[in-house]
């Protein structure tokens, strides 16, 4: 398999774990919005194991590479995160 370039890296898409009506979680997506950071959201409650994983825990912000970022964060602490 080829190794990927940064800008490859840097395109890849974060998870966000959300759940709709999650006013932390809409607040997580803004910050995620105004940093301009590629991201896709998952609801939780569409699946069983991520509702039981995440249940109490969201918004996370999960990386490729598997990292994630807890709620509360900021953005600085998102920056650090992501690198953006």
């Amino acid at each position: 398999m080829p190794e990927l370039t940064q800008t490859e890296l840097d395109n890849r898409p974060y998870l966000l774990y959300h759940t709709d009506g999650c006013h932390l979680c809409e607040l997580a997506a803004a910050l995620l919005d105004a940093a301009d950071i590629n991201y896709h959201a998952i609801d939780i409650c569409d699946d069983a194991y991520l509702a039981q994983r995440y249940g109490v825990s969201i918004p996370v912000l999960k990386a490729w590479n598997d990292n994630e970022l807890q709620w509360p964060f900021n953005a600085t602490q998102l920056q650090e995160f992501t690198g953006a």
